[in-house]
């Protein structure tokens, strides 16, 4: 017979004495429902804000291509494509892009001679040779040189680059003109060496520790581990930094602009000066021209030009990175 004792103690056992029923208000059900629909609302939100920039990039491809083709019913493709001078707003106008598209590319072959070595050999010493507490104060310094304004790369590419370039063409007697590609591409190139540094140094450190230790005691130095080791083995990373380079330096606007010149000129030498695409952008949408003139809507054809080559940029690195991808 229980006593008094142990049927208190029963009724403090029994989880459904003086409750609510499971499926009553305020039950685990009622909170299993109310999860389930804040899940949802959380997967809702990320879905969108994921398709955003999907939708964003079909809106601006939409716009290029429309714009794009009501410049091609006035002007023509062969000539867009062949011509040897681009002058859209004067008379008679010409719509030559390969006259932007080579100061485009020349800009960017400066830049990147410059910021793919002194990024690389930066990444291989942050990741294998800088003592941790050196990483951490230098890597965030480095990093803050992308977040100088491009404005201010420009005019230290015009009143300091280019006087001081001209000064050492002038030894071998040389002149370098006021305005000229190859003081932009060297400034440009030092602006982007923060992303390719980063991210190439990140890729490498992604690298497994047992990697370095079997190649060091199979008797290989750090400076073998760190070239025939850890770089091949991190090469889809930072291949995916040096096209996010390239895209960076096709794209920039402010520095070719200012230091680069604005004369478009078809020419490969970087001591000329001549006019990017962005430039040219930059400068019609100023307003000196009609908005539905053939020479405002040239600007998205050189855009769309533009878009394409940097697409052929990373087209050919996501095929490197799937080529050389490694899997730990």
């Amino acid at each position: 017979m229980p006593t008094g004792l142990d049927a208190n103690n029963s009724e403090r056992r029994d989880p459904g004495a003086g409750g609510p029923p499971s499926g009553g208000r305020g039950g685990p059900s009622l909170r299993r429902g109310t999860s389930r629909w804040g899940e949802r609302a959380i997967e809702f939100l990320l879905m969108l804000a994921a398709a955003s920039s999907v939708l964003i990039t079909i809106g601006i491809v939409a716009v290029l291509i429309k714009e794009s083709m009501a410049f091609f019913r006035e002007a023509s493709v062969r000539e867009f494509l062949t011509g040897p001078s681009w002058a859209p707003a004067f008379e008679p106008p010409a719509f030559g892009i390969r006259s932007l598209v080579s100061g485009t590319l020349v800009t960017t072959a400066v830049a990147l001679l410059v910021a793919i070595p002194v990024g690389t050999i930066v990444s291989v010493w942050l990741s294998e040779y800088a003592k941790p507490r050196v990483r951490e104060t230098v890597k965030p310094a480095l990093e803050l040189l992308s977040a100088i304004p491009t404005v201010v790369f420009g005019y230290f590419a015009l009143l300091f680059v280019t006087p001081a370039l001209q000064w050492l063409f002038a030894r071998v007697g040389i002149e370098l003109p006021g305005f000229n590609m190859l003081s932009a591409g060297l400034v440009m190139g030092v602006m982007i060496v923060p992303y390719i540094a980063s991210l190439s140094e990140d890729a490498m450190r992604s690298v497994p520790a047992a990697l370095r230790e079997g190649a060091l005691a199979m008797g290989a130095t750090k400076f073998q581990t760190a070239v025939k080791v850890v770089f091949p083995a991190a090469l889809s990373g930072i291949t995916a930094a040096y096209i996010l380079g390239i895209s960076r330096a096709l794209g920039e606007t402010m520095i070719v602009a200012i230091a680069a010149g604005q004369e478009a000129k078809f020419t490969f030498d970087p001591t000329e000066q001549a006019q990017t695409i962005t430039a040219f952008i930059v400068q019609i949408s100023g307003g000196d021209l009609p908005h539905e003139s053939t020479g405002y809507r040239s600007i998205f054809a050189a855009g769309l030009t533009l878009m394409l080559m940097t697409l052929a940029f990373n087209v050919g690195g996501f095929l490197l990175r799937r080529r050389y991808k490694e899997t730990y």
